[in-house]
């Protein structure tokens, strides 16, 4: 009876929208075009859907959807898109490993840390320059839960945390293309390997502190582009016949 109007607005999404809505995760690939229904349906969803339940992790709207644009406009029609989206969060129990008891002194007694790995997108895309780029996030959470005795002499369980985004983006080029280092370094921030061969493979990671969502995705386009920059402006990324 309650949150009818919803949950029938729930059912009128796209397939993909309403698995990620209720499920928090999905992966698959679609060609280039197919991809539009799935963002126009995101786009709707904070119009009719208010319920905490049900709603989208901000990473939806403030990466997700960006990056799928800025991929979507630079791929063929016939170009397959793979997204792997995981907004359930650190928590999982398969996301996180073993604990680990940390010396401590009073007023803190029963030190424990343990760390959460969280792949929680990784993105494929075939580009019409002939090169496939693939983007990954992951986050690293540090987690540390322990007693604490206050002045009061009561006992209370505290829990933190501290996260880490890495930020990889690889590009592997056609075959035969050309590479050419850039005329000015990479940020000090951004790492490159380049690996020769028939096709070569361009990579860039980064790491960021924190796990604020505040400009993550321009952070992500800024790694993007250095593997760009190891072609000849202006050319495609296939060899010239």
């Amino acid at each position: 009876m309650f949150y009818r109007k919803q949950k029938a607005a729930i059912r009128r999404f796209h397939p993909l929208h309403r698995t990620l809505t209720l499920e928090r995760a999905f992966t698959v690939s679609l060609r280039r075009d197919d991809w539009e229904p799935v963002i126009q349906s995101l786009a709707q969803h904070g119009a009719h859907v208010r319920r905490n339940k049900w709603r989208l992790h901000e990473r939806v709207a403030g990466v997700l959807v960006p990056l799928l644009r800025v991929l979507t406009a630079d791929m063929p029609p016939d170009g397959v898109l793979s997204v792997a989206a995981d907004m359930r969060g650190s928590r999982v129990p398969e996301k996180n490993g073993p604990k680990q008891d940390l010396p401590s002194r009073p007023p803190i007694s029963m030190l424990k840390q343990w760390y959460a790995l969280d792949p929680w997108l990784r993105v494929r895309a075939e580009l019409r320059d002939g090169s496939v780029v693939e983007v990954t996030v992951t986050d690293r959470v540090r987690n540390r839960s322990y007693n604490k005795r206050n002045v009061r002499g009561k006992v209370k369980m505290k829990h933190k945390t501290k996260t880490v985004q890495f930020v990889r983006v690889t590009r592997r080029l056609a075959k035969d293309a050309a590479v050419r280092q850039p005329p000015s370094p990479p940020p000090g921030w951004v790492r490159v390997q380049v690996k020769q061969g028939r096709r070569p493979v361009i990579r860039a990671s980064a790491k960021f502190p924190g796990e604020t969502n505040t400009g993550l995705v321009e952070r992500i386009l800024q790694v993007s582009t250095e593997p760009f920059r190891w072609t000849p402006p202006g050319t495609a990324a296939r060899r010239t016949k």
